[in-house]
């Protein structure tokens, strides 16, 4: 068998980049790396039309006053499924050129042979780091929770078990214990449901908000949040 993937420990003494989604898995990843490592920015595809990010759907003011809280400057870059690999590509060269030695991703699952992150990374010739690769889901959420991080509930994929009403829901030790009890992944890891972080250790001030009426579109449901 051969030797694992350092992924681990990729960014381990390295200034880094950070792919970041707003969300909870993109949030720890960052808070783990920024122990070990330096970060230089945050990166974030958007849709096409460049209003809302393309994996969370938040706007960009939003995404922007989290990188505020954090710290970091966050870089912007709207692309479309077809060119979305080159984009990512670029701005990776971009952060390169930066001073990035590494780009840190969120991933639990990724697959050791085959992996896009790694991929990219290569291509823009940088280490890859994974402070959350391989880690058992229940625990990832439970020490996001134990850290002060608070993140809600925004978007659901209602054919995977997810409700309308749990929209808006604050990702709680209770909570969490609730959506394994009905059989869905604590950490959303197939696709049911995604989050929004608005505090936590590494955040300076909370995000303040208030959330706008529920949109459905096909199987899924999400929840606008506007900056208040």
């Amino acid at each position: 068998m051969g030797k694992l993937k350092d992924w681990k420990t990729g960014a381990d003494g390295q200034k880094f980049v950070a792919s970041f989604s707003g969300g909870k898995d993109s949030t720890l990843a960052l808070y783990e790396a920024m122990k070990t490592g330096q970060a230089v920015g945050l990166i974030i595809v958007l849709e096409e039309d460049g209003t809302r990010s393309r994996s969370h759907g938040m706007t960009v003011d939003f995404i922007k006053a989290q990188a505020e809280s954090i710290d970091l400057p966050i870089h912007f870059a709207a692309a479309s499924w077809a060119n979305y690999e080159a984009t990512f590509i670029e701005m990776l060269n971009k952060m390169k050129n930066l001073g990035a030695d590494a780009l840190v991703t969120g991933d639990l699952d990724m697959p050791e042979h085959g992996c896009w992150h790694e991929k990219v990374a290569n291509i823009a010739n940088l280490k890859l780091g994974m402070p959350l690769w391989q880690a058992d889901h229940s625990e990832v959420v439970e020490r996001f929770i134990n850290l002060g991080f608070k993140t809600i509930v925004t978007t659901v994929n209602l054919t995977l078990g997810m409700r309308e009403d749990d929209l808006g829901k604050v990702l709680t030790h209770e909570y969490v214990q609730e959506l394994k009890s009905r059989g869905i992944d604590p950490c959303g890891e197939g696709g049911e449901f995604h989050t929004t972080v608005i505090d936590g250790p590494i955040f300076r001030q909370p995000i303040t908000f208030q959330p706008c009426k529920i949109i459905r579109e096909d199987n899924y449901a999400f929840l606008p949040l506007i900056l208040i």
